[in-house]
């Protein structure tokens, strides 16, 4: 496709695992819109991203990334300077915490397990920009995919606090890479039945607040409606948006209770 929203983009995607993923939905949707697309993955899971890259509209290529290990960033900048030259955008979709941080073991889990939930969870989307800014000219934008930390949720514990870290270090991005052109935001969506979701003890629950109480409803299996509004922060339409959290949750977030 020659044109659409992001007609001539080159796009880094993370997070894709399966053809479930909200990642895999954001690359479907950005080669529909014109873009061209790479995926990284790592380890174990990489057989899995592979197996999901050659079901894209297009397949694509798998770039090893444990954004946990400053060789592999090294290397990707590096890669993507020889492949590509530039990059228009990324999507951080790049989440973990122990299962001990998790299902209401706030109180006891163990600082270790609470730092690997930040590290891998918000400093990542710090690790990511640096390795990407040099590559990025004025108008990129990089997204990362959030969950609303306003709110202490049910089962979400650690995790939910690596994500409050997520949002004020998008927020410090924007400040420090707006002079450079490249804008950076968030989208803070509703659950959804992904893989790494299903593993959270009590997702079900959580998510069925969701249907019961956002004003537009909301379906766990259709992870394409926040692929939509990936693809706009991405895009140039939103040229002049950064430091932003997008909710993307039927409007849950706007609700106090449900309706009587």
């Amino acid at each position: 496709m020659t044109g659409g929203l992001l007609a001539g983009k080159r796009l880094l995607i993370t997070g894709v695992i399966t053809k479930d993923s909200i990642a895999f939905h954001v690359a479907e949707a950005a080669q529909a819109q014109g873009a061209e697309v790479l995926l990284t993955s790592f380890g174990r899971v990489r057989r899995m991203t592979e197996r999901a890259a050659a079901r894209l509209p297009t397949p694509v290529d798998v770039l090893e990334l444990d954004v946990n290990n400053p060789d592999d960033l090294t290397a990707l900048e590096a890669t993507l300077g020889e492949r590509w030259g530039r990059v228009d955008g990324a999507l951080h979709a790049i989440a973990y915490a122990p299962e001990d941080a998790l299902g209401g073991r706030f109180l006891t889990a163990p600082a270790a397990s609470a730092a690997a939930a930040f590290q891998t969870s918000a400093f990542s989307l710090k690790s990511l920009a640096v390795a990407l800014a040099p590559l990025m000219p004025p108008g990129s934008s990089l997204v990362g995919l959030d969950f609303d930390a306003q709110q202490a949720w049910p089962i979400y514990d650690w995790m939910g606090v690596a994500k409050a870290a997520l949002e004020s270090v998008a927020r410090y991005l924007a400040r420090d890479l707006g002079p450079q052109g490249i804008r950076v935001n968030l989208v803070s969506a509703g659950p959804l039945g992904t893989v790494a979701a299903r593993g959270i003890p009590g997702f079900e629950q959580l998510a069925s607040l969701w249907e019961r109480q956002a004003p537009l409803g909301w379906d766990i299996e259709d992870p394409a409606i926040v692929a939509g509004a990936v693809s706009f922060l991405l895009s140039d339409l939103s040229r002049g948006v950064s430091g932003e959290i997008l909710h993307v949750d039927g409007g849950f977030h706007a609700v106090g209770a449900p309706s009587f």
